[in-house]
């Protein structure tokens, strides 16, 4: 959805850390946002419901009194992905309970991928007190090698033991347009969410993101999706439990049941919901990292510049806001972004020449690398206060500087845009990579 008013500037409310921030935009600016998605009235009963009557497969309660596992496992979104676990979380090991498993049988796995370990107070925040006094909560490490256990020797797959090797696999997460792999949600639960750094390198690798079918909005022909569905059969998924949120995290629609038919129900819905069409290019983009707690990270950031890409031309420049509380994200990333610095050309070459060989988190900058070969690093302006001004400097963006805070420079930033540029097509995208722009 799209909304002009051509009469008075307005103020819009954008994605940012904690509190979010407004700028002031002239008149006749574009917002793209979708739908306003309402919550579903009392959560709890609307996930006890989903579990009695999921999207292809028997009720999540008649398959465990039929297999009878003496254990289960269940995987849940590291502290980068806002979902709201605890919501669903309690009716879900209900009815495990409920079906004959004692809780003490079950291990809720925190699917960190190459993140980092959650903290105690990122646990309680993630799963709830309530969860983690009813049952064990650990956290995926898929740099111990004694916690991995291999699914597949052609081509290798090592994931989480814990999750592997229960009897009863359950997967959760949130359903979001996402910058690579289509849609988030679904068989990410498992890859990358659980497998070791060698399946991360092929999932992420160097020609799999050359290929123009990994993009946001797209599971058909997209070999990331595909390379991680394959994963997620090998280990075997015995349910989904997916959920869409609000612009406030809230439970908007819940999508349970077949790993793939659950799934592909619930990215339909939410790209209806999240679509917002774009005709031609805009003179400037206003965008944002997707506030907290996706932009806490440069790392994460740069899905925000990717989500951009279609109302962006050759000409274009892309503003975006981002707190990145924690900075650039892990250290070998921050290694990788000084070691060619602005010289995004430089990396690509290299990465291109050994595409057997994945680096750590490179696919974020190869991915920022679309943003570069579409509006050169000049137009690529960053907005933030978590990133040492002397660091921004040696990155592949321009950025916002000058006195006050970062949403004060994005201001003046806007300001000095519209002077330097009367009669500028201009669009703001409120809600940054949670939105899916198309073209047409």
């Amino acid at each position: 959805m799209t909304s002009e008013d051509d009469s008075r500037p307005q103020s819009v409310s954008l994605l940012y850390g904690h509190t979010g921030a407004t700028l002031r935009l002239p008149s006749g600016v574009t917002v793209l946002q979708g739908l306003h998605v309402p919550p579903l009235p009392e959560p709890q009963q609307a996930v006890r419901r989903a579990l009695e009557a999921p999207i292809g497969t028997a009720p999540l309660a008649a398959l465990l009194r039929q297999r009878a596992p003496r254990s289960v496992a269940i995987t849940v979104s590291d502290i980068t992905r806002p979902v709201p676990n605890r919501d669903f979380l309690p009716g879900l090991l209900d009815t495990v309970q409920a079906a004959g498993v004692p809780l003490s049988a079950v291990v809720v796995v925190i699917g960190t991928g190459m993140h980092r370990p959650s903290t105690a107070a990122e646990r309680e925040r993630i799963v709830g007190p309530e969860t983690l006094q009813r049952c064990t909560v650990l956290d995926h490490r898929a740099d111990a090698a004694e916690t991995l256990t291999t699914v597949s020797t052609d081509p290798p797959v090592r994931v989480c033991r814990r999750f592997a090797e229960a009897d009863f696999r359950i997967v959760t997460g949130y359903i979001e347009p996402h910058f690579m792999a289509g849609f988030s949600g679904g068989r990410k639960g498992v890859c990358p969410a659980l497998v070791d750094l060698a399946t991360v390198q092929r999932f992420h690798g160097f020609e799999t993101l050359h290929d123009p079918g990994a993009e946001n909005g797209r599971l058909e022909a997209n070999p990331c999706h595909r390379i991680a569905l394959e994963v997620a059969r090998l280990v075997g998924v015995d349910f989904l439990f997916n959920v869409a949120v609000t612009r406030d995290r809230q439970i908007a629609g819940i999508f349970c049941g077949d790993l793939v038919a659950a799934h592909e129900a619930g990215c339909r819905q939410v790209a209806a919901w999240t679509r917002a069409r774009v005709a031609a290019p805009y003179d400037l983009v206003i965008s944002n990292g997707g506030g907290y707690p996706l932009d806490q990270t440069y790392y994460q950031t740069v899905k925000g510049m990717c989500g951009a890409l279609p109302a962006l031309g050759a000409s274009s420049t892309l503003l975006l806001l981002s707190a990145c509380a924690e900075g650039l994200g892990s250290s070998a990333y921050a290694d990788l972004l000084f070691e060619y610095g602005r010289d995004w050309r430089r990396f690509l070459a290299d990465a291109a020449a050994q595409p057997g060989h994945t680096r750590l988190d490179q696919w974020q900058l190869q991915m920022q690398c679309r943003v570069l070969e579409r509006i050169g690093t000049e137009r690529l302006w960053l907005a933030t206060d978590g990133v040492a001004p002397t660091d921004l400097a040696r990155l592949a963006v321009t950025p916002v500087s000058g006195s006050g805070d970062a949403v004060a420079r994005a201001q003046r930033c806007v300001d000095e845009f519209v002077a330097a540029h009367p009669g500028a097509r201009i669009a703001v995208i409120p809600e940054g990579p949670y939105t899916l722009l198309e073209r047409g």
